[in-house]
């Protein structure tokens, strides 16, 4: 079987890139109803969401055994991570943590249609017990000292966190060192040269 590039030197299988596409046409079909992105970014979906949450898989050297995606809203970058999961990592468990019902079905749609799995839980972060993640996932969800809140809670020790960030990054990341403690690598991103994913570990409060 041929292997299709998803971008970022990452080839996938015919059957995920089916899974994928049939997420997009999926997400194309909920939003008017539950506004699950920016509708202007729809047109531009595979790039904007799809490939974005693909280069976030991409970063670990290690597959961790758990990964857990926080406000996860429309499914990015965790539905994305489940769906890539299933071809690279089959023994991963994913969770999605996302509050907004509506949207916790739109995810278990998106799961049932495309035969992947993923454990969605449908409460606030606050709310779950920790989580004890390898990896953290979360993008476009809170600014950075408010994520470091949240993976001081649900990653286990010596787990990582990545987070998406845009032009405001360096500010985030100033304003994050008064409270907390951490090593960081940013990566440059594949889909928005003025945005970083910042990976993040050895995390401990001032």
């Amino acid at each position: 079987m041929s292997a299709l590039d998803l971008g970022g030197g990452l080839s996938v299988s015919r059957e995920t890139w089916d899974r994928l596409e049939h997420y997009t046409d999926l997400l194309r079909k909920w939003n008017p109803r539950i506004n699950l992105v920016s509708p202007t970014t729809l047109e531009e979906a595979w790039t904007r969401h799809i490939v974005d949450s693909a280069q976030i898989w991409s970063i670990p050297q290690e597959y961790p055994q758990h990964w857990a995606d926080l406000g996860v809203g429309g499914g990015f970058p965790g539905l994305v991570v489940a769906i890539l999961r299933d071809e690279f990592a089959p023994e991963m468990k994913v969770s999605l943590v996302e509050s907004d019902q509506r949207k916790c079905a739109f995810l278990r749609t998106v799961l049932r249609e495309t035969g992947v799995d993923a454990n969605v839980e449908p409460r606030r972060i606050e709310e779950i017990p920790p989580l004890g993640a390898d990896l953290l996932s979360a993008r476009a969800l809170a600014s950075l000292d408010k994520l470091l809140g949240f993976a001081n809670r649900h990653l286990c020790e010596n787990g990582t966190a990545l987070f998406p960030k845009g032009a405001q990054a360096e500010k985030e990341i100033a304003d994050a060192r008064k409270m907390w403690q951490f090593d960081l690598v940013r990566h440059t991103s594949l889909t928005d040269p003025h945005a970083v994913v910042l990976q993040i570990g050895a995390l401990t409060h001032v």
